[in-house]
């Protein structure tokens, strides 16, 4: 049975409707779901991100829009949600990751790394006085597990995948990618795929200042982003 929300179990982030539901939680991935689009893609060689640039304000600079980060040499992550939200999990993010070099001198696992950020996320679906992360993260990476793509949700939840897309877009892209997409296609197919998959949910017509790329590879585990010449380029070839 379906409890509305104005009966108050939406006001305290502790507090269970009787369904079983956290709405705070709840609205926490609508925020989600009503951010810029972002996707990833993972096959035998690698993984790419693609996200997507929108301008806000007609004098911002769109270099200053920064939608893919790198967190350590292999791995890179995207988002969808609050942008001051994913600042504050992404700094965490780089910490945890040069920690565990300083502790360990070996690059942090990419699943590690993952499920420490959901750590922290879970923690703040629980404790009163304060509201969940109203974003989530698209992790790439290169390991000794070789490549890997897992998303994070609000609620501390995460999962390995081999195509993901969230943000406003996400259900059209997801579909695209449920017809198109093959584990064997090579990085340079995967880029492609990438760019074909977003164009129709990026205001038209694309261009490179609308989309950043991010790509790690098998071969030499470095997460580098594309350069605005080298994204023009596959916007041409797509």
């Amino acid at each position: 049975m379906f409890t509305p929300p104005g009966m108050g179990y939406d006001r305290a982030i502790t507090v269970f409707s009787p369904d079983g539901r956290l709405f705070q939680v709840e609205y926490a991935m609508e925020a989600v779901r009503r951010g810029f689009t972002a996707l990833g893609i993972r096959c035998i060689e690698g993984v790419v991100l693609v996200a997507e640039r929108r301008k806000i304000l007609p004098l911002i600079d769109y270099s200053s829009l920064e939608k893919i980060f790198k967190i350590d040499e292999h791995i890179g992550i995207t988002y969808a949600g609050f942008p001051f939200d994913a600042r504050i999990l992404i700094d965490y993010a780089r910490q945890e990751a040069q920690l565990n070099r300083i502790l360990y001198d070996e690059p942090i696992d990419v699943e590690v790394l993952t499920k420490r950020i959901s750590d922290v996320m879970q923690i703040f679906t629980q404790r009163g006085g304060v509201r969940p992360f109203g974003v989530a993260f698209l992790i790439a990476g290169v390991d000794d597990n070789g490549p890997r793509l897992l998303m994070t949700e609000p609620s501390g939840a995460y999962a390995l995948y081999f195509a993901r897309a969230i943000g406003s877009g996400s259900q059209q892209v997801t579909e695209f990618l449920e017809k198109n997409y093959k584990f064997e296609i090579s990085l340079n197919e995967a880029l492609k795929l990438a760019v074909a998959a977003v164009k129709p949910v990026v205001e038209s017509p694309i261009d490179p200042d609308k989309i950043e790329i991010g790509v790690v590879s098998v071969k030499d585990r470095i997460f580098r982003k594309l350069s605005r010449e080298e994204v023009a380029s596959l916007i041409s070839e797509v």
